[in-house]
């Protein structure tokens, strides 16, 4: 049962981390199919979190997000990736490359945590979420 938090824990931070850098980049979008597709995400991410600490509560763990330095650090990188690029190609590209980043950390730990004891449940939500990932790539594609 150990390993169960952990993973649930490291989904509802990856997700976290997605919502904070849609959030960031949301008030700089112009075109509104890209605000759509962003706000599409965002909402996707919501309900990963959700679902995560939904299956934490029976075990009595609340989630973290990252600390406020790790936040900060990520928010600072996007507001100075975007400082000269605003085109919605460049921070397409920017999302796709966090999602890149997303799917290959948390094929990763469903990896590590396969056959380890980790109930199915929390495995699919793992599994669900790199799915998602890569719909949300696939569909970042069409405004580069």
């Amino acid at each position: 049962m150990e390993k169960t938090p952990e993973l649930l824990c490291y989904i509802y931070k990856n997700v976290k981390m997605g919502s904070d850098a849609i959030l960031t980049l949301l008030p700089k979008v112009q075109d509104e199919k890209f605000k759509y597709q962003l706000t599409d995400q965002l909402n996707g991410y919501e309900k990963f979190a959700s679902e995560a600490e939904w299956q934490l509560t029976p075990l009595g763990i609340d989630p973290h997000e990252d600390s406020f330095l790790k936040k900060l650090g990520a928010k600072l990188g996007i507001q100075m990736n975007t400082l000269t690029d605003t085109t919605v190609s460049h921070m397409a590209e920017m999302m796709i490359q966090g999602s890149t980043m997303g799917i290959t950390d948390m094929t990763k730990k469903v990896r590590e945590f396969e056959g380890d004891g980790c109930p199915d449940r929390a495995l699919r939500l793992g599994r669900d979420l790199i799915s998602f990932e890569q719909e949300n790539i696939e569909k970042l594609k069409a405004f580069l």
